[in-house]
């Protein structure tokens, strides 16, 4: 039982852990097919090299077929079964390990650590430092070398490590140390599409402000002459005057079309509003943080969010007793407009489906205020749920599901609740559920 428990607390700070490998992965998928190819060719390539054209001390088809095939359904990873693609990032790892740090490694010690072979081991140390982030260089270093100098040592009678060894092995110790430190591949990537979010966002928010304001003052002119000329058409139907028939179903569907207009830019401009405040905050600290009450938050996020016909009906509340915190008020309610429109998004048109919002003052058992909000949606799969919070990560990163959107929406929420000293935290059962839990500072 505590050894669940343990491996239960140990799992969340694991996914955090490998979530840049995992994340890694997807830009490494652009090359995989390449590398594979390269590697598949190779290894059985240049046993013919170092074997006939330049003969070194020691050669292994063996090895290098073993490469080689580990290489090959990588060529066709796309066509994996969705079940076994899932398996693709540890696959890929575990390809990698035997093909870089292993196998050079292990070629280096069984050529007595000549010339020819330290040129390749650094070069494998090169193509690992382009090729993994910080975490996995260091983790397969480590690993890699630990068991080829294991299996030579299980292979090689009499043993031979000399000095020189030490001297390759401290090399090889600080190529991958400064990789590992100087692996800036991850944050340079981040910031460039922090930049070009925010540089869409401006032109979105430009681009569309202008046709809205016309279009909401299209449906204000709307809304004061209609009612007129539909009066004006019913009275000179009433005295048979020669006017075109129009249905009694289009005159009614009339009526209700300036509202919707009116609605659906307001919507509109709500959703500008909120991907400028997403891309705009910069995840720091709380600047000019106040004293905050979660209920009115809670109260002005639902006058404010621009909901469709019978959607606010679709949302339950339970607002007493209230809490106050240190915060900003703004913020909150751009964190719970993510929120709701995440939930609408999950729970589309399943009959009974509703989100609740519900809070939990600091009591003995919770020392903290909480917001609990949940929704009876379609649920997050157990795959995505441990990367909903990373920026710009979307379903569509490691499943062939709809993408969940631009993969900002909740990170923001993380950073805005972050910065206020709180936390954000998801559960989730697909096909079930989708439940967020906010944690606030007592003020």
């Amino acid at each position: 039982m505590r050894a669940r428990r343990g491996w239960a607390a140990l799992k969340p700070r694991m996914v955090r852990a490998f979530a840049p490998a995992m994340r890694n992965l997807q830009y490494v998928k652009r090359r995989m097919r390449p590398l594979a190819v390269v590697a598949a060719m190779g290894f059985p390539l240049y046993y013919y090299v170092w074997k006939d054209l330049f003969p070194q001390p020691y050669e292994n088809l063996t090895l290098r077929l073993i490469g080689s095939a580990l290489f090959v359904p990588i060529l066709a990873f796309e066509r994996w079964p969705a079940a076994v693609k899932k398996l693709l990032p540890w696959y890929w790892y575990i390809a990698t390990l035997y093909a870089l740090p292993f196998f050079f490694t292990f070629m280096l010690l069984k050529n007595n650590g000549n010339e020819v072979w330290v040129e390749s081991a650094l070069i494998a140390a090169f193509v690992m430092v382009l090729l993994l982030d910080w975490l996995m260089l260091v983790l397969q270093f480590l690993v890699g070398i630990g068991l080829a100098l294991l299996a030579y040592v299980l292979t090689t009678d009499p043993i031979a490590l000399n000095s020189s060894y030490l001297t390759h092995l401290a090399i090889f110790s600080f190529a991958v140390a400064i990789g590992a430190v100087a692996n800036y591949d991850q944050d340079r990537i981040q910031i460039e599409q922090e930049r070009a979010m925010l540089a869409t966002a401006g032109s979105v928010a430009h681009e569309l402000r202008t046709p809205l304001v016309a279009i909401r003052v299209g449906a204000a002119g709307l809304m004061r002459y209609l009612p007129a000329l539909l009066d004006t058409y019913a009275l000179a139907q009433r005295n048979r005057l020669p006017v075109p028939k129009i249905r009694t179903a289009h005159l009614y569907s009339m009526q209700g079309v300036v509202s919707r207009i009116e609605q659906e830019a307001l919507h509109s401009n709500a959703i500008i509003d909120m991907l400028l405040a997403t891309a705009r905050f910069s995840g720091t600290t709380m600047q000019n943080a106040t004293t905050c009450s979660i209920a009115h938050c809670v109260e002005t996020a639902l006058a404010r969010y621009p909901f469709r016909e019978g959607d606010r009906a679709r949302v339950h509340c339970n607002l007493r007793p209230d809490f106050e915190f240190n915060g900003s008020e703004m913020l909150t309610v751009h964190v719970l407009f993510n929120l709701i429109k995440n939930a609408f998004r999950h729970m589309g048109a399943i009959d009974g489906a509703h989100i609740s919002i519900r809070l939990e003052p600091a009591n003995r058992e919770n020392r903290a205020n909480r917001l609990i909000f949940s929704d009876t949606g379609s649920g997050i799969s157990s795959e995505v749920l441990p990367h909903i919070f990373t920026r710009f990560y979307t379903s569509s990163t490691t499943t062939d599901d709809v993408s969940l959107g631009a993969g900002i929406g909740l990170a923001f929420c993380h950073d805005v609740m972050q910065a206020m000293g709180g936390a954000i935290a998801c559960s989730s059962v697909k096909g079930k559920y989708t439940e967020f839990v906010l944690t606030f500072p007592a003020p």
